[in-house]
């Protein structure tokens, strides 16, 4: 086990200061500058409560597709890490990556609303390296074009264990995404993209 986690240590969290990268192919992965967002995709946003969701401030961003790539437009892992958890559902398919900031310091990157599903649990991912793909435009006919978008989020605690699930047996890890009702708890467990890619 000991030796396990420090060959991990060393894949992982051997660089001093880590720096994520935004997700999609953009030409400065580094800032917002050349990436939209969705009209409702803002950091911190009220979402209005729906018939199966509570009302609740948005967790993430919603980055637009970066070019005109109905295909196979890659999304990217934001950076050196493990997958943790990854959910294969639909328009609700999400991957949640763990990077080790610091030896003492770790965050959490989501990435949802993706199909085309590259990466396993216990992967080690690289700022380039593509883990799934936009929706194509038979998927956005049949899921809806609002998902024409990639749910990004930064967490700065751990995410919420599930138990095991025969359906989605890499499902280990739950967001925040809908239970963040208050700002206080926004800014306990979620860092601001907008603010971090300044």
């Amino acid at each position: 086990m000991i030796k396990t986690m420090l060959a991990l240590f060393l894949i992982v969290g051997s660089s001093e200061n880590l720096h994520l990268s935004l997700p999609i192919g953009v030409k400065n992965r580094t800032s917002l500058e050349n990436s939209k967002l969705t009209d409702i995709g803002q950091f911190g946003l009220l979402r209005k409560a729906r018939s199966t969701v509570p009302a609740h401030y948005h967790t993430g961003i919603d980055l637009k597709r970066p070019t005109k790539n109905y295909i196979n437009e890659p999304i990217y892992a934001a950076g050196k890490g493990k997958v943790i958890s990854v959910r294969e559902d639909g328009p609700f398919s999400q991957i949640i990556i763990e990077h080790i900031v610091k030896p003492r310091d770790t965050i959490w990157t989501v990435y949802e609303h993706i199909l085309g599903i590259k990466c396993h649990v216990g992967k080690i991912v690289m700022e380039n390296t593509t883990i799934a793909r936009f929706f194509n435009r038979k998927e956005l006919d049949k899921y809806g074009w609002q998902f024409d978008h990639v749910h990004f989020e930064i967490l700065r605690i751990k995410p919420v264990k599930l138990k095991r699930s025969i359906k989605f047996p890499e499902y280990f890890y739950k967001t925040y995404a809908i239970s963040c009702h208050t700002h206080d708890q926004l800014r306990m467990r979620m860092i601001n993209p907008l603010e971090y890619f300044k």
